[in-house]
């Protein structure tokens, strides 16, 4: 079963790693960043309730004493989102993104504090190696910008994504049933993202261009945040929530492939390095837990 965990955390990366390219196709129309957001997650919901309602319909119903971790986890991961955003405003998309992924830190400490998790050297040698590693895929190291208030919102990014983690492991423990989590989730991101940002703003910019912006954007929802939380949600069954999350730094690696794939941005060899580092780090964590 651990087996399949990798490759669900490891495909969810992977998806994760597109949101790129599709908002550098949806930048171009005029849509904001917190738009996408609430179109994606819209979409996102839209796909998932259909999905889960044909396959397994009794996911939807829950408990009322199930309802506080359920809110946290849509809550934390909306949170998460709106900090990334705006930590890729006030700094760099590069910076936005390795702050983030400072996550495992904070899902280390709190799993250990918390959740019984055991810290060994392996772990936190993995872990170094992890950031280093993204520090150069995402060109940090040597030209990173200092904006004070943009480097606190990105560690808040962390700092959620991390409490993400740690709900959905209680929740995993108690037993919850991962489609469940994540289709919550999403319903909780769903009405935080339309309170920030009301679809009445998109309406006029869809009606400019063309209807079928609208599957650019369920597209979007689905490759970018449904189906790969999903499968992150998935992995956290069977892994250590610290684990989880390290793993989860997949993304920044496909990220950049992507853009040198399909945006034409160079590699240098710095780059190159740093990948390298990544995968040697997710390695050898990954043979620390079979």
């Amino acid at each position: 079963m651990k087996a399949k965990s990798y490759i669900f955390i490891i495909l969810a990366g992977m998806f994760w790693g597109t949101s790129g390219l599709f908002v550098a196709f949806l930048k171009g129309f005029g849509f904001d960043s917190f738009q996408m957001t609430s179109f994606r997650a819209l979409f996102s919901l839209i796909f998932l309730s259909i999905f889960f309602f044909i396959k397994e319909k009794e996911i939807f119903k829950i408990k009322l004493k199930q309802l506080p971790l359920l809110i946290g986890s849509g809550v934390s991961m909306y949170l998460c989102a709106a900090c990334y955003y705006i930590a890729m405003q006030r700094t760099s998309v590069p910076t936005a993104v390795v702050l983030m992924y400072t996550s495992p830190v904070f899902v280390m400490m709190f799993s250990a504090m918390f959740l019984g998790e055991k810290l060994t050297p392996v772990k936190l040698i993995s872990l170094a190696g992890v950031f280093f590693g993204c520090g150069l895929v995402a060109g940090i190291i040597g030209g990173m910008k200092y904006d004070l208030v943009g480097l606190l919102i990105g560690l808040a990014s962390g700092i959620t994504f991390c409490a993400y983690n740690v709900i959905v492991k209680i929740e995993m423990r108690k037993g919850y049933n991962p489609s469940t989590v994540t289709i919550y989730c999403y319903i909780v991101m769903t009405i935080l993202a339309f309170i920030v940002a009301p679809p009445t703003k998109s309406i006029p910019i869809i009606n400019d261009n063309s209807w079928w912006l609208l599957a650019a954007f369920a597209v979007f929802g689905v490759c970018t945040s449904g189906l790969p939380y999903f499968l992150y949600t998935l992995s956290l069954k069977n892994l250590p929530a610290g684990t989880a999350s390290c793993l989860g730094v997949v993304e920044p690696l496909a990220a950049t492939l992507y853009s040198v794939l399909f945006l034409g941005e160079k590699l240098g060899l710095v780059h190159i390095i740093g990948m390298i580092l990544i995968i040697g780090s997710v390695v050898l964590l990954s043979r620390t837990e079979e």
